[in-house]
């Protein structure tokens, strides 16, 4: 048990800190490639293609630990009649398993994206990095946040004090 919690908070702030350093990165790429641009007209060749590769990493990093903290953006429409129904529980502890379930078909296809851009020896245009490697990783990080929000949605229906092991430290 003493072990499971700092693994558990590795596992937490190691996707976090992969995002800092991409947005970090993102962001000094941006600023280089416009002083360049605007100064010496001489832009970054590679700069869409880095930017790309870092939005990846940024959403795909983040996503299951916001996910298993419940930070998604939320429509609130409905709320009103399920308080008053006294099913804010039961709906939400379904509505994430359900998108939970539905997110394994879309990662399963970015395993075959994966594979199939592996198989060709797909390659960025200027890096000459090989596609798979953004493949696997959206794959794997997406397979995550499938089961975190499967998690979720089971402990928000027969577990919810638990939840509160899941903050913002």
């Amino acid at each position: 048990m003493t072990l499971l919690k700092p693994i558990a908070k590795l596992a937490a702030v190691l996707p976090i800190l992969v995002a800092s350093v991409a947005l970090f990165g993102l962001m000094v790429l941006t600023f280089c490639d416009v002083i360049l641009r605007s100064t010496f007209n001489a832009p970054i060749e590679a700069a869409t293609e880095l930017t790309r590769i870092a939005i990846a990493v940024i959403v795909f990093s983040a996503l299951p630990l916001l996910s298993a903290r419940g930070q998604h953006i939320a429509v609130d429409l409905l709320d009103p009649l399920f308080a008053r129904l006294r099913l804010v529980r039961l709906r939400d502890g379904i509505v994430n398993i359900v998108c939970g379930v539905m997110l394994y078909y879309p990662s399963a296809q970015v395993v075959v994206l994966a594979q199939r851009a592996q198989s060709y020896g797909d390659r960025t245009e200027y890096l000459d990095i090989p596609t798979f490697y953004i493949g696997w990783f959206i794959a794997i990080l997406s397979f995550t946040t499938a089961l975190v929000l499967v998690l979720r949605g089971a402990m928000i229906l027969f577990a919810p004090s638990k939840l509160d092991l899941i903050r913002n430290d």
